[in-house]
């Protein structure tokens, strides 16, 4: 990543999550479509996930809660922040952004508030522009959350997709900082969209492709070619973490934490096998939160924040791959 002569480095100085309270087992599920939970767990790993109430809860109310919790963390107020950035999918509405709403609600006014989309990777994009942002000199102090309630876009009468999504979100405050050799010292953002019928939401019957028409999934609700985003994923997230540690010249020992989006069980050890990544650096809480889009990064991150397991003076790294299709990666010096 090319640096910018002069240009600040970047401190993450607080985390903050949220989920809603109701837990959706794989038992429940097994009353609402034909699986098991013993189907489901050698599939995906997944035990349970979590699922928003409709009528209090949703992507605005789960992105608001984990910024303010990102903001307490931090000893800061939602007043002290210049932008808010929200990774998401699953907005209530198109206009205004979640993240105009998030920041009405914690008291940034002024603040410039927008949403990426980018599906599960939408966290990690996140990170990295607010990133690029604060090294430009434009902005000095970012919050970055990434959640979903893809409980809202899910058919429960369908077993490939019900199975595998929750909802959460996560969040980040971001300053600037003296050191430059702080924040993200190499990133990458990328897609193809030539595959973007592989993980889709249609609206309307002009949407679908001729060779899903047949599909039973309701219009709106998220469908998914489960092989195909399988094998991308498998060889994009290698691909991704390869690159990533050949541009820093690090080592799988370097880091102090791979943080990958949790997709699926399989999909991560796979990925840990074929790089050499050990267990212990490399979190996973897919059994008890399920794949939440673009909550699930910024959800392990504070998870491992506030259990000090991402320490200063050492390198974590954030992976994440998504609908559209997208995949992104930062290495991050905190």
């Amino acid at each position: 990543m090319t640096r910018i002569a002069g240009a600040p480095g970047v401190r993450i100085v607080g985390t903050g999550s949220a989920v809603p309270e109701r837990r959706l087992t794989n038992d429940d599920l097994s009353r609402m479509v034909d699986t098991s939970d013993e189907w489901i767990v050698q599939r995906t790993g997944i035990r349970e996930r979590r699922v928003s109430d409709p009528s209090k809860e949703g992507t605005f109310t789960l992105n608001r809660d984990a910024l303010k919790n990102a903001l307490d963390a931090s000893g800061m107020k939602g007043s002290d922040l210049d932008l808010i950035i929200v990774g998401t999918c699953t907005q209530e509405m198109s206009c205004p952004s979640v993240a105009c709403r998030v920041a009405g609600e914690v008291g940034a006014v002024g603040a410039g508030a927008f949403d990426v989309v980018a599906a599960c990777s939408g966290f990690v994009y996140s990170m990295n522009l607010a990133d690029s942002l604060i090294r430009s000199g434009r902005f000095k102090r970012i919050g970055v959350c990434g959640g979903d309630a893809m409980s809202t876009v899910i058919d429960y009468q369908e077993r490939s997709v019900s199975i595998l999504f929750g909802d959460a979100a996560g969040a980040a405050i971001l300053v600037a900082d003296e050191n430059p050799d702080r924040g993200c010292i190499h990133q990458q953002l990328g897609s193809d969209g030539r595959d973007w019928s592989g993980l889709y939401m249609p609206r309307r019957p002009q949407e679908v492709p001729e060779a899903d028409l047949d599909n039973p999934i309701r219009l709106g609700c998220l469908r998914m070619n489960g092989r195909e985003v399988f094998k991308f994923a498998v060889n994009r997230f290698r691909e991704v973490i390869e690159d990533a540690l050949s541009a820093t010249k690090l080592t799988p020992a370097d880091l102090s934490q791979v943080i990958c989006h949790q997709s699926n069980i399989r999909i991560i050890e796979s990925a840990m096998e074929k790089i050499g990544l050990p267990r212990e650096k490399v979190y996973v809480n897919i059994d008890r939160f399920g794949n939440s889009s673009a909550g699930s990064v910024g959800l392990c991150l504070d998870q491992l924040w506030r259990a000090g397991k991402v320490p200063a003076g050492q390198p974590m790294m954030l992976v994440a791959f998504g609908g559209g299709m997208t995949w992104a990666s930062g290495v991050w010096n905190v």
